[in-house]
């Protein structure tokens, strides 16, 4: 089932229709609302602020994690002291956007106390920053993973004190409705291919691409990297892959990572960057060596922030794909689902827009 959520005016109906795969009139009315027909019409400051852009999330039927398997206590979360674990530098668009979502939406249903702390980009730094959270009385926590690997400690703290861990954007290895409940996020690798097939349509399957992956030790990195080279792989044997190196997520690294490559592969035609922090410290790089991007070097990136959607109205960039990075409303409504005895699946997937020149003037005020 896929429940879409279109618009801020939609949120408080989502929290009540995310996660209710098998209840018909929840379905009806998250139809109604997608089609502006129901749902309570937002005030004008609301409007006016920030929009949020359409999401969905696919919940598969069957048998998940409940609240008696995990062995954790029932919980009322407007007495709840909830912890939310940030992973890297609040200095990028998506990362300000996730916590912002998250502070909002403990607002909006009333959680007693939200602990929130930021890894700074550093692993160590997350688990103790978990361990605090959890010596300071947290009953359910939100992580946003650094890695993939690398967390258990601060897994086995939760597990010793039978609190929940819900994790956002990133996947971890490790064993689910064991270690954590749920994974609540995009498919990356769907999000490479479909970052592929813009680059097709925008280079017409010929030229050289250099590829500037993101953080090592993620599923995101792997996964955006699988799905884009695979892709182009199938369909676009003439957009040959020329490079490949990462850019750390960062601005300043992919601005860096490019003036590199500028220098040592000067027939690239084609950039493809696994964020779009990265994808704009490219386009700075291109524009300083008195290259044209978005027309002389085509630029796709995937994240959605407001900067690369504004690049392609520009002329700077040719594509984005979204990944969404507002996960407060269907965190928190998992976690209400969960602690009122119903199962949740193992990964919850969200289904991401697309940003190109056909859209993106339309869209800049929704992005994040």
């Amino acid at each position: 089932m896929t429940i879409r959520l279109s618009g801020r005016r939609s949120r408080s109906l989502a929290a009540a229709c995310l996660l209710l795969a098998t209840a018909s009139i929840a379905a009806t009315a998250c139809s109604k609302s997608e089609d502006g027909n129901s749902g309570a019409t937002p005030g004008a400051s609301d409007q006016a602020a920030q929009q949020q852009v359409t999401q969905s999330a696919t919940v598969p039927a069957g048998s998940g994690c409940t609240l008696s398997a995990y062995g954790a206590p029932k919980l009322d979360l407007k007495n709840a002291v909830v912890g939310f674990s940030q992973s890297e530098k609040e200095d990028n668009p998506f990362r300000i956007a996730e916590t912002q979502s998250i502070k909002d939406e403990a607002k909006k249903i009333g959680v007693k106390k939200l602990l929130t702390t930021d890894a700074q980009s550093q692993l160590p730094k997350q688990i103790s920053d978990i361990q605090d959270m959890l010596a300071q009385g947290a009953q359910l926590l939100i992580v946003a993973p650094l890695n993939s690997d690398g967390l258990e400690p601060a897994l086995q703290a939760a597990a010793a004190k039978h609190v929940p861990v819900i994790t956002i954007d990133r996947k971890i290895n490790a064993t689910s409705c064991k270690d954590y409940v749920t994974f609540l996020g995009s498919n990356f690798v769907e999000q490479g291919k479909r970052a592929a097939d813009a680059m097709v349509k925008a280079t017409g399957g010929k030229g050289q691409v250099a590829i500037l992956l993101g953080a090592s030790g993620n599923n995101v990195t792997t996964d955006r990297t699988k799905g884009f080279v695979d892709e182009l792989t199938a369909k676009a044997p003439g957009l040959k892959i020329v490079a490949q190196q990462t850019g750390d997520f960062t601005r300043d690294k992919g601005q860096q990572v490019m003036e590199q490559l500028i220098q040592s592969k000067p027939g690239i035609t084609a950039v493809y960057a696994e964020n779009d922090e990265m994808g704009l410290g490219a386009v700075t790089a291109l524009t300083s060596a008195g290259k044209k991007p978005g027309k002389d070097v085509k630029v796709v990136s995937v994240d959605g922030t407001r900067n690369a959607v504004q690049a392609i109205v520009d002329g700077h960039y040719n594509a984005v794909i979204e990944s969404n990075p507002r996960f407060g409303p269907l965190a928190f409504a998992t976690a209400q689902k969960f602690y009122s005895g119903e199962a949740i699946p193992e990964n919850v997937i969200i289904t991401d827009r697309a940003y190109d020149e056909g859209n993106a003037a339309a869209s800049v005020a929704g992005a994040f």
